[in-house]
């Protein structure tokens, strides 16, 4: 169930962490689908399975090592750079312009980053379809975080490193409740995007939003929505 933020709970933040896919565009666009499809093709072809098989492989890998991508290095020597090439050749057109989350965003006070366990170009692709690019302060990705990709702790403490960010003035946004148990015990404040369909389908049960998830402060289905409550005067 969404949760309309109380303001006080943010008044301290000046560094905003935004997790890129099922994040700042809903999980209804589905954008991440089409990625989705790609690995699985990809993983399909590399190792010669068929593509139930293929898809069962790459989704042990996303659950075991945070990524496909991941998995596949650590077990085959894949090369990233061709592997992100391949599952973000997409259709951006589904993604369109987002003028409310764009003016919320710009409307918070501090630093704004992107946090991805996709790659920079995916990152500015998408965000400029959404026209929120220019909002941001810097995006850091699966490349900078030497491809070792979120829950892991020691990929957050790269990027807290790089942007001098202090976790008690901060707050992250994501779509995984796993991916919000490090910056919680950090100090930041942590808000779990849910899907606005109640009947949304996730592919793994560790996806789903637990009532017991601790480590999430607030969730909602409207980020726009909720980043506006947190600008009202």
């Amino acid at each position: 169930m969404s949760q309309l933020p109380d303001k006080s709970d943010f008044a301290h933040v000046r560094d905003w962490v935004f997790d890129l896919d099922n994040t700042l565009y809903p999980h209804h666009v589905d954008l991440f689908a089409q990625i989705d499809r790609n690995m699985t093709a990809y993983v399909s072809e590399l190792l010669g399975l068929s593509r139930e098989d293929a898809r069962t492989l790459q989704k042990r890998y996303y659950h075991d090592h945070g990524t496909t991508l991941q998995g596949l290095m650590l077990h085959h020597g894949v090369e990233p750079g061709d592997f992100l090439d391949k599952a973000h050749a997409i259709d951006y057109a589904v993604l369109k312009p987002d003028l409310a989350l764009g003016e919320a965003i710009k409307a918070l006070p501090g630093r704004k980053f992107i946090f991805t366990n996709g790659s920079v170009r995916h990152a500015e692709m998408a965000a400029r379809a959404l026209g929120i690019l220019d909002h941001f302060d810097d995006i850091f990705d699966i490349v900078a975080a030497e491809y070792v990709p979120k829950p892991a702790g020691s990929t957050y403490d790269k990027f807290m490193a790089l942007h001098r960010v202090d976790t008690v003035h901060a707050a992250m946004f994501e779509d995984l409740p796993r991916n919000l148990v490090v910056p919680k015990a950090l100090g930041m404040k942590t808000v779990l995007l849910l899907p606005r369909d109640d009947g949304h389908v996730f592919t793994d049960a560790w996806e789903k939003y637990a009532e017991t998830d601790e480590h999430v402060d607030y969730t909602t289905s409207d980020l726009a929505g909720f980043l506006e409550r947190l600008a009202e005067r």
